[in-house]
């Protein structure tokens, strides 16, 4: 990732426009803050994907944050609407004005498993990048042509090394953008459970067949334990299988429409966010004065 941070900073130079790919139920945490620093004044194009996946209300709410906060473009796309992926091209030669026979060349990021290989499919109309359900499946920059004068170019899907935001740690993991065999899968759902618990609880009740929902998130996955059957020897809930299950559930839509982010949400956590580097940021002139 770090050798595919550099190949694009040295590209950028001749990339007309940016598009990036962002989870649409994670539309904060899913994106990369190296590209607001790098892009300068080049259009770019946020393109909400899985937006099947989430709260449309809350999509909405986003995109209009996106436009009107980062003087972006957004689209909102499903990978069962092709129709709808395919306006990304309109909306590129819309945003980039070139003389006849010259190529316009677009940069695509995206974090791992946001479906950027699944999208670049579509537009090219051909199978080109391999996709999967599970991340890092590009690993080098490629660079694809896709007819109608654009160029693609296809970075790999990068993770920034240092998640200062912890919260933003755990939704990624939650949606997949991080291995599975990085995680601990207990730990994941007792925080995709607190958030269930929420913002969500009647869509809990009702999926797990709960007559009433108890307070802590961990109680809640011994409730659905029970319930599905999650057992150990001696009736001990089998905690890395219940959480397995409300992964899945989640990450498949069969929970139900959810976003995990509201760009309130966000702004106050980057308020925290701010409150935490202070705190380094003192303690590490402290220590420095300590040794001198």
């Amino acid at each position: 990732m770090h050798k595919a941070s550099k190949e694009i900073k040295a590209m950028l130079p001749e990339i007309d426009l940016i598009i990036e790919i962002l989870d649409a139920r994670i539309p904060f945490s899913s994106q990369n803050p190296m590209i607001a620093k790098l892009r300068g004044d080049k259009p770019c194009i946020k393109v909400l994907n899985k937006s099947d996946l989430a709260d449309p209300d809350l999509t909405e709410q986003w995109q209009s944050y996106l436009e009107r906060e980062q003087g972006v473009k957004t689209l909102a796309v499903m990978a069962s609407q092709p129709e709808k992926i395919r306006q990304i091209t309109a909306l590129c030669h819309k945003m980039v004005t070139k003389r006849a026979g010259e190529q316009t060349h677009v940069l695509i990021m995206g974090i791992p498993n946001v479906g950027k290989s699944t999208l670049i499919n579509v537009l090219a109309g051909r199978t080109i990048a391999k996709t999967g359900n599970e991340p890092a499946i590009t690993k080098m920059l490629q660079r694809i042509d896709i007819g109608n004068g654009i160029i693609l170019l296809d970075s790999p899907g990068m993770l920034w090394p240092n998640l200062e935001n912890k919260n933003s740690g755990y939704r990624l993991a939650i949606t997949g953008a991080i291995k599975d065999t990085a995680l601990q899968h207990d730990d994941i759902a007792a925080f995709l459970a607190e958030f269930l618990l929420l913002l969500y609880p009647e869509t809990v009740k009702t999926r797990f067949q709960l007559a009433q929902l108890p307070e802590r998130e961990m109680e809640l996955l011994e409730l659905i334990g029970k319930q599905r059957g999650c057992l150990r020897a001696g009736g001990k809930i089998d905690h890395d299988k219940v959480a397995k299950i409300i992964l899945s559930e989640f990450r498949t839509g069969t929970l139900g429409r959810m976003t995990m982010e509201t760009p309130a949400m966000m702004e106050q956590e980057l308020v925290e966010l701010e409150v935490i580097r202070a705190e380094k940021a003192a303690k590490k002139l402290l220590r420095k004065q300590k040794h001198k």
